[in-house]
């Protein structure tokens, strides 16, 4: 059995004084790839932002361990420095730095050296195309001007770039056509296949999940995990929907 990355017991989390979590347990381990799905409120992306540090999620019960280590008493940089990614639902616009200098400052930060030029610059190059990113995007200011799926294409290029040990992708296909869906799977599993990093991937549509492996499915109602599959639950769910959870 391959090394445990997280380990989530009991996990209770309140937003605003509401409990959104009623006991979460989730275990991954590396290289898995987990899909988290479930209507909408249920507390899929509250997960996502609790496990990274999002302080407007606060923890309220249960004991998270990544790679080892209490994952709760970690600060949020602390987080993403030990490996762990989440990539946003709406990426912000960061004036005033590049796409370039912003990921090389994070792979800087995350190693703690400093990154060679060519080198860096030939990676990015390679990952871009993969995501089929106009090179011009490199060198201008983190999101301001791009398109919706130019943001997305952003957040997985700086998932590959970063290689964490668990990137969590939150609902990173919504709002994309057919062919922005296609270009982001293309990163999204070669993230998968270049090591043994581990997913977990919340999202409504499955278009994402065709070319990989997924090893573990979760369906997420009303703040918990009410069944767990392989697969198949996620083609049970797109034959059925949700109603036989709801119940």
């Amino acid at each position: 059995m391959s090394e445990e990355i997280l380990k989530v017991e009991n996990l209770k989390v309140s937003v605003g004084g509401n409990e959104i979590l009623h006991g979460i347990d989730l275990t991954v381990r590396k290289g898995e790839t987990h899909v988290l799905m479930g209507p909408n409120g249920a507390g899929k992306s509250t997960l996502g932002n609790a496990l990274m540090g999002n302080p407007n999620y606060e923890v309220t019960d249960g004991t998270v361990t990544f790679k080892g280590e209490n994952l709760l008493d970690m600060e949020v940089c602390d987080r993403a420095k030990s490996g762990l990614f989440l990539s946003f639902q709406t990426p912000i616009e960061v004036p005033g730095i590049s796409l370039s200098n912003f990921i090389r400052n994070s792979v800087d930060v995350k190693t703690g050296e400093k990154s060679r030029l060519l080198p860096f610059r030939r990676k990015l190059m390679e990952k871009m195309d993969i995501l089929d990113m106009d090179v011009s995007y490199a060198e201008r200011d983190l999101n301001v001007g791009f398109s919706g799926g130019e943001k997305k294409k952003a957040e997985i290029l700086q998932m590959l770039m970063l290689n964490p040990d668990l990137a969590i992708l939150d609902e990173t296909d919504s709002g994309l056509d057919i062919d922005a869906v296609r270009t982001v799977s293309r990163g999204v599993h070669d993230f998968h296949e270049s090591g043994e990093g581990a997913m977990i991937i919340i999202t409504h549509s499955t278009k994402i999940l065709e070319s990989l492996q997924v090893d573990y499915t979760h369906v997420l109602v009303d703040g918990r995990i009410v069944a767990t599959g392989g697969r198949e639950l996620v083609d049970e769910i797109n034959e059925n929907g949700f109603e036989k959870y709801l119940k």
